[in-house]
C-alpha cells in the first residue's frame, strides 16, 4: 500500500486542488516547484540549521515511568512541547516561509484555531521581516487569549472571523478569501494537512522529522527503531501526520488517533470526522468532513480549540478507506482528566489536543512489553484559563 500522495495530488480517492480560477496559476506555479525547491542544498541546509538553532530540534523521547507504571506498558512521550513556541507547528512555518521566499512572496497569510500555528506564523515571519495577517475565530480568540497576545507582540495583525461558529473553519474560510484578494505577493502559510495539493504533502514532509526522530531515538532507547503502538490527536492532522510518517508502511506499527469526542457522539457537538463525515470538498480538497443534508460543513466542537474543525486532510480519509488507522473519539472528560492526570504524574502541562491523545491510554489494553509513543504535540500554558476554570482550580 502507498500513502504517498500521487502526481494529480490524491491519497487513493482524496486530496486534488479544487481552487478558484484566480488561485490556479498560484498554485499550479507552487505544484511545479514545490519539490525541487525542497530539494535544494542551501533549502535543506538553512532548514536544518534553523530547526536545531532556532526550534531547539531534536526534541526528546521521553520515558515517562509513572504512566508507564499506571497503565503497565512502556510508554514514552515525544515532547514536541519543548520546541521554540511551544508546539510542533513550528516545524511547519519553518519550512514553508522559507518556500515563500523563493517564491518571492513578501507577506504572509494564516488561520489559526487553538493559536500555536498562529504564533508559529508570527515567529517566522519577525525572524524573516515578513508581514503577517492572522485569521482566528472569535471564540478562539477568547479560549486562547494568550495565544493572541503572542501573536500580536510578534508583530502579527490577527483578525477575527465573525462567521458561523467562529472557530477554525471560519478562519481558515477567512484566510483563503484573503489570499483570493492577494495572490500575486501573499503566500498562504496553511498550517495542516489540509488545503488544496500541494500543501497536505508539503505540511506532511515538513512534520516527518519527527518520526524521523522517533526511528533514531528508538534505537538508543531499545535498540529497535519501530515502536508497537504511536498515538497522536487529529483535527487537521498535521502532528499525527508527523508522528506517523515513517510508519504508515510499517504494518507492524499500530497508528492510533484521538479526535476531538466533544460531548459525544450523538450530541450534535462533536467534532468526530471519522465517524460521522461524508465524502465532499472541503478547503480546496477533496475529503471526509462533517455536512447537513445539503452537503455544506457543520460546526464542530471540541473543548480544545485546535481540534474543533469539521473534518480533517486527506491522507486521513484515505487511511480510514483502507483501515491503516485506528480511530478514537475522545470526549471532553476523558481528555481533560488525561491532561490533569499527565500533570499530576510527570509534571507535565500538556495542551489540550495532547491530552486526548494522552486519553487514548485508558481506552485500550497495551502489552507491559509494548513500546507506546504519544505524540505530545503542544504545552498546556495556552490552556491554563480552561484547565483552572474546567477543574474550579
Amino acid at each position: 500500500m502507498n500513502y504517498q500522495v500521487d502526481l494529480n495530488g490524491f491519497y487513493g480517492n482524496y486530496g486534488g486542488a479544487f481552487v478558484p480560477e484566480v488561485l490556479q496559476e498560484q498554485i499550479t506555479r507552487l505544484q511545479e516547484q514545490y519539490l525541487a525547491i525542497l530539494q535544494e542544498p542551501d533549502f535543506q541546509a538553512e532548514m536544518a540549521r534553523l530547526l536545531a538553532d532556532y526550534v531547539g530540534r531534536p526534541t526528546p523521547l521521553y520515558y515517562a515511568k509513572n504512566l508507564s507504571e499506571k497503565y503497565q506498558t512502556k510508554v514514552y512521550l515525544k515532547r514536541e512541547d519543548l520546541c521554540h513556541t511551544g508546539a510542533h507547528k513550528i516545524n511547519n512555518t519553518i519550512g514553508q516561509i522559507l518556500m515563500a521566499k523563493r517564491l518571492g512572496k513578501n507577506k504572509i497569510v494564516a488561520e489559526t484555531g487553538a493559536g500555536q500555528h498562529g504564533v508559529a506564523t508570527a515567529t517566522v515571519c519577525a525572524l524573516m521581516d515578513m508581514e503577517c495577517i492572522i485569521y482566528m475565530g472569535a471564540l478562539d480568540m477568547e479560549r486562547q487569549a494568550p495565544n493572541v497576545a503572542r501573536m500580536k507582540m510578534l508583530g502579527a495583525e490577527v483578525r477575527a472571523a465573525q462567521s458561523g461558529a467562529k472557530t477554525l473553519k471560519e478562519a481558515v474560510d477567512e484566510a483563503l478569501l484573503h489570499w483570493i484578494e492577494n495572490p500575486d505577493d501573499t503566500f498562504y502559510i496553511i498550517g495542516s494537512v489540509v488545503g488544496p495539493h500541494p500543501y497536505p504533502d508539503m505540511v506532511a514532509r515538513f512534520q516527518s522529522v519527527i518520526s524521523a526522530e522517533i526511528t533514531k531515538q528508538l534505537v538508543d532507547l531499545e535498540g529497535r527503531s519501530l515502536p508497537d503502538y504511536i498515538i497522536a490527536c487529529v483535527g487537521g492532522g498535521s502532528n499525527a501526520t508527523g508522528a506517523f510518517y515513517h510508519f504508515l508502511e510499517e504494518e507492524t506499527v499500530g497508528l492510533i488517533v484521538a479526535e476531538g469526542g466533544g460531548k459525544g457522539l450523538d450530541s450534535g457537538q462533536t467534532a468526530a470526522t471519522s465517524f460521522l463525515g461524508k465524502d465532499g470538498i472541503l478547503h480546496g480538497s477533496k475529503t471526509l468532513f462533517m455536512q447537513d443534508k445539503k452537503g455544506l460543513p457543520v460546526e464542530a466542537y471540541s473543548i480544545s480549540a485546535g481540534l474543533d474543525y469539521p473534518g480533517f486532510g486527506p491522507l486521513y480519509a484515505h487511511l480510514k478507506e483502507v483501515n491503516r488507522v485506528e480511530f478514537l473519539a475522545i470526549d471532553d472528560d476523558a481528555a481533560m482528566q488525561a491532561g490533569l492526570a499527565l500533570c499530576k504524574l510527570e509534571g507535565i502541562i500538556p495542551a489540550i489536543e495532547s491530552a486526548h491523545a494522552l486519553a487514548v491510554l485508558d481506552k485500550k489494553k497495551f502489552k507491559p512489553t509494548d513500546v507506546v509513543v504519544v505524540n505530545l504535540s503542544g504545552r498546556g500554558d495556552k490552556d491554563l484559563h480552561n484547565y483552572t476554570t474546567y477543574f474550579k482550580l
